[in-house]
């Protein structure tokens, strides 16, 4: 299994799920991307959901990020992701250039097919066509971005060829593996996902290995691999007040997951635990738990998130401040302010 020879980039991934009002939400989810840029995180990426306030809150996620970029001056803004097929995909290339551009540059582009079937029918379409929508509005927004005709001969302004280059594909298949490696663009790689029925019991590195491997050998020679796996973690100091809170958390959506296809063999926060991928405890807790992720080596970004735990908002700028100082490092990535020194220093 190929590592990955780039130094680790080290992401914050939010769905917005706070308990509080929609406007509420945003003002969080902006003071917590805000307090990953001040601890050295490279990257914050949103998630995009319609309709359902449970999923994630955020049917607008490059408005959203354009309020953060003013409130920010580094950290790179993600998508993960804008359902493509859900969208007018000229919009799409208009609003990613409008937003690359007031951020200095900073934007990366995530996208799948994604999405509830209910969520398709309220936009008139057919979830059963969603792959095919998806090519075609991909190919759409690279054409537009590249200054390609449209129809009817009209060109994107202002447009943005590099943006091309800063493309993420989720995916849950080996087949879209290949697909974002045939493309030259970057793989995203979930927090979890359900298990195969004919392999209960399998790891989610056992099921993720494969998309890598299938990625890394359809991208084209001489293009660098940029793989994201997101994980589900919460830091705290106790390990009890951890579990405490991941328990209250988790419980409120297992039975969600488990009608989602993922098999959860006991009831208790253990088993909860482990069918769900989601490692808690304090920093050393979490980073032995880690350390069993195979897949993470291979990687070239660690997006963390606190989801499904979804602790109270003091908790999750602590976990974002023990995950930078003491989990990320441990796993591989060193924090750029401190690298910088260190370069200052030998130079001296």
């Amino acid at each position: 299994m190929t590592k990955s020879s780039q130094r680790k980039r080290l992401g914050f991934f939010t769905r917005l799920l706070d308990e509080a009002s929609a406007g509420e939400r945003y003002r969080l989810a902006a003071e917590q991307i805000i307090h990953a840029e001040r601890h050295g995180f490279g990257s914050a990426w949103v998630a995009q959901h319609h309709f359902h306030e449970a999923e994630g809150g955020l049917p607008s996620p490059l408005v959203f990020l354009s309020h953060v970029a003013a409130r920010t001056s580094r950290i790179r803004l993600g998508t993960g992701i804008i359902t493509l097929p859900l969208e007018n995909p000229v919009r799409v290339a208009e609003d990613t250039v409008v937003l690359d551009l007031l951020s200095g540059g900073r934007l990366e582009v995530g996208v799948g097919t994604g999405g509830t079937p209910s969520s398709f029918t309220a936009f008139g379409l057919d979830s059963a066509h969603r792959s095919e929508i998806y090519d075609r509005s991909l190919a759409i927004v690279r054409d537009a971005w590249d200054g390609r005709p449209l129809n009817g001969g009209e060109y994107l302004y202002p447009v943005a060829p590099g943006l091309n280059d800063r493309v993420w594909q989720a995916t849950f298949s080996v087949g879209g593996g290949i697909r974002a490696g045939k493309a030259g663009d970057g793989l995203m790689l979930s927090r979890t996902q359900p298990r195969p029925e004919e392999a209960p019991q399998a790891t989610l590195a056992d099921i993720q290995h494969p998309i890598i491997d299938a990625y890394l050998k359809a991208l084209p020679e001489g293009r660098e691999p940029r793989i994201v796996a997101s994980r589900s973690l919460f830091v705290a100091d106790s390990r009890d007040e951890a579990l405490r809170l991941a328990e209250k958390g988790l419980r409120r959506v297992v039975a969600d997951f488990a009608a989602k296809g993922h098999v959860i063999s006991g009831n208790t926060l253990a088993d909860i635990l482990a069918a769900l991928d989601t490692h808690v405890g304090t920093p050393e807790d979490v980073i032995e738990s880690l350390s069993r992720d195979t897949t993470l080596p291979r990687v070239t970004d660690l997006v963390f998130q606190v989801h499904s735990v979804d602790p109270p908002h003091e908790y999750i700028l602590r976990s974002i401040e023990l995950i930078a100082s003491e989990v990320a490092p441990a796993l591989g990535w060193q924090n750029p302010a401190e690298e910088s020194q260190k370069r200052v220093a030998l130079v001296r």
